[in-house]
Formats: C-alpha cells, sequence, structure tokens
C-alpha cells in the first residue's frame, strides 16, 4: 500500500447530556479525524484523545502537532505491506500512541477494503455479535443515578459501570446494587484514590463487583499490585497500560486480574491485537473502553471487540447515547439483549458521512506525494 495522501480534520461535536469523571466533565468534544489515501482506496481513523491532559498526557491539540510536523509529513509515499508495518515506520517518535493510533487504523480500513473482507475478520475476530455494557458518568445524587441505571437496562445493556470518585462513591453503589442486585456491576475511578484509601475501597467488595477499573494512580501498576492483594474485588487496569509490555509486568506483578483496552491508548489494532493474545493465553479477560468517539471510533472498536480475548461486555454503546447525529451510516445500534451485530461489508462497514464531517469541520491539514514530489 503505496501512502498518496493524509488529510485531517479537526471536528466539533456536543454530547447529548454532560459526562462527568473523576476528573472533570465533558460536554463539546473536538474530535481529530484522519482519512488516508493509499492504493487509490480511502480509509477512516480517528484520534480519540481528549480536549485536556486529564485521562493521559495527549490532548486534540497535541495530536494535531504531532500528526502535522512529525508523523505525517514522514509517511507521505511511503509504502507499506500491510497495515501492521505501520508502527516500524513511527517507532523512533516515543508515546503520542493515539496519535498515531489515528493514521493506523485508516491503514488497517484501507487493507480491509482491498481484501474486500470486513475490517474484523482482517484482525483475526471470531464472534459476529459483541456484548455491550455502559459507562455512566457521575450523578448528582443516588437517587439519580439509580434512575438512569434502570433507563440502560431497559435498553439491554448487559453491564453497568459507575463512574466514581471520593464522596461519590459508597453510597451511590450501595444504592444501585440495593436496588438491582444481580446485574453486572463494575466502578471506574480514573486514578482518583492512593494506598492510603485502601481500608475505603475494601468496602466496596461488598456490593460483589465485577471489577474496580483503575482506582489508583495513572502511572503507578505497583501501587495496584499492593492494593489487589488486600481485596477481594478484581481490579482492572487502563490508564497503567499502554503496550504489551506494560501489560505483562501488571499481570506478573498480580496488580489486576482485568485489563481495558483502548485503541488510542494502546496505539492502534497491531499493538491491541498482540495485548489481547497475551493476556488470552493467559486466562486474564480483556474488554474495549470507550473515550467518547464518534462513528469512525466507535467502528474501529467493534472490529476490535470480536478478537477471541475480548470476553467482558465493553463500553461500545450505541450512538444516540451520546449524538443527535452520528458521523457514520447506519448509526451503532444495540439489541434488546445488549449486543451490537458486526457488519459485513468490507472496511469498517458503515458508510462515512462526508457532507456532516464537512459541515462540523473547523479546520484541516492534507498532505500528498503528489505535492511532496514537486
Amino acid at each position: 500500500m503505496k501512502i498518496e495522501s493524509i488529510e485531517l480534520r479537526e471536528i466539533r461535536m456536543q454530547l447529548k447530556s454532560p459526562f462527568e469523571t473523576s476528573f472533570g466533565t465533558t460536554l463539546n468534544r473536538r474530535i481529530l479525524l484522519v482519512e488516508v489515501i493509499a492504493d487509490g482506496v480511502a480509509g477512516w481513523g480517528e484520534v480519540t484523545a481528549g480536549e485536556t491532559p486529564a485521562y493521559n498526557s495527549e490532548t486534540t491539540d497535541t495530536a494535531w502537532h504531532v500528526i502535522s510536523d512529525f508523523i505525517a509529513p514522514s509517511l507521505i509515499g511511503k509504502s507499506v505491506a500491510k497495515a501492521s508495518d505501520f508502527p516500524a515506520l513511527v517507532s523512533p517518535i516515543r508515546g503520542h500512541e493515539m496519535a498515531k493510533s489515528g493514521i493506523e487504523n485508516a491503514l488497517w480500513d484501507i487493507e480491509a477494503q482491498i481484501n474486500k473482507i470486513p475490517l474484523w475478520k482482517l484482525l483475526g475476530g471470531t464472534m459476529e455479535e459483541i456484548a455491550c455494557g455502559v459507562s455512566l458518568g457521575i450523578r448528582e445524587n443516588p437517587v439519580s443515578l439509580v434512575k438512569k441505571v434502570e433507563e440502560e437496562l431497559r435498553s439491554g445493556y448487559q453491564r453497568i459501570k459507575l463512574k466514581i470518585k471520593p464522596g461519590k462513591d459508597l453510597e451511590y453503589v450501595a444504592a444501585v446494587r440495593k436496588e438491582f442486585p444481580k446485574i453486572r456491576l463494575s466502578v471506574d475511578a480514573n486514578s482518583a484514590y492512593t494506598l492510603e484509601d485502601t481500608a475505603h475501597l475494601k468496602k466496596l467488595d461488598e456490593y460483589k463487583l465485577l471489577m474496580m477499573e483503575q482506582p489508583l494512580s495513572w502511572d503507578d501498576i505497583y501501587a495496584h499490585s499492593k492494593l489487589q492483594a488486600q481485596i477481594e474485588t478484581a481490579i482492572c487496569l487502563d490508564e497503567c497500560i499502554h503496550n504489551t509490555r506494560q501489560a505483562l509486568t501488571a499481570i506478573e506483578l498480580k496488580a489486576c486480574r482485568i485489563i481495558n483496552i483502548k485503541l488510542g491508548r494502546v496505539s492502534g489494532h497491531t499493538e491491541a491485537r498482540e495485548l489481547q493474545g497475551v493476556c488470552h493465553n493467559r486466562n486474564i479477560p480483556v474488554w474495549c473502553g470507550g473515550m467518547l468517539e464518534a462513528g469512525i471510533g466507535r467502528a474501529h472498536n467493534i472490529a476490535m471487540s470480536t478478537l477471541p480475548g475480548f470476553t467482558l461486555p465493553g463500553d461500545v454503546s450505541a450512538s444516540r447515547r451520546y449524538w443527535n447525529e452520528d458521523i457514520i451510516e447506519p448509526a451503532v445500534e444495540v439489541t434488546p439483549q445488549g449486543t451490537i451485530r458486526v457488519p459485513q461489508t468490507s472496511g469498517l462497514g458503515f458508510t462515512v458521512k462526508r457532507d456532516l464531517i464537512e459541515r462540523l469541520a473547523v479546520r484541516r491539514n492534507r498532505w500528498s506525494a503528489q505535492r511532496a514530489a514537486n
């Protein structure tokens, strides 16, 4: 595949309602979309970085900078035999996984189209229907949260995840568990606690949670190993895991029993495939986390979630939960049984709504092999 052009667009989209986590509230999303043309075929990727460096060190603007000044100019005119060759081309650039992921995933879309197969099959996926959970932001009070959980359960979601932080944790979890004693329930702290909170976090054991996600510092695997040894609830690592090496470290240290895989956080499909394979071989369940993606990112998440290691419901929920109008068609829908049926057409399996993207775009940058030759 010869990379003929790369186009980077920033679009602005507003969530249907604010989404609160321990590190802030999001309503307006600034999303970078990457369109790559190789061998005459257009592929799409989405950069899942947030507007601020709260979740990780990347932001919409840092990704724009790294793609514009380092990644895209170095790729124009280059050829790769397959999308999985891409990481070697950008290996001199340390970090910036989300920026890299946007371009790599577009190449996977192209390769699948060239081979006339769905992306999920090219990745080695085995499931034609994936199980869906849902992530609920922090609510103003437990009563409001219970009402929201009830609404999502009516929609069929198979797992409910509650965002928590100090002061908005035990009372909220207790209220939900009392009302729904048998549901799959988990919590996500986004690094809001420290080891000094161990006694407090241990109280969550009585609610029989599926997992407690990333309770401690975003970059401290060792501290999580100390906590996991003292609580019954399975710890799931998210922010700590950027590659397969870190996952192996976490497994070796017994820092977690579950791992959340986010395509952007691990730099794209190539690393995500390797990471899930390593976990699958060691009986560590993985699942797909969400980053408030628009439709292109959501479509890539669906494809990844068909891999055999993804044994728990992920955060890949319906487009209508977040957007009045998504940038793909058909919009992602969840069945009454809480599943998403995987598309059977080649590539991503969804049509990108170019007209809508152009209306939403606030800036763009483009590189072409022809221009570079001139």
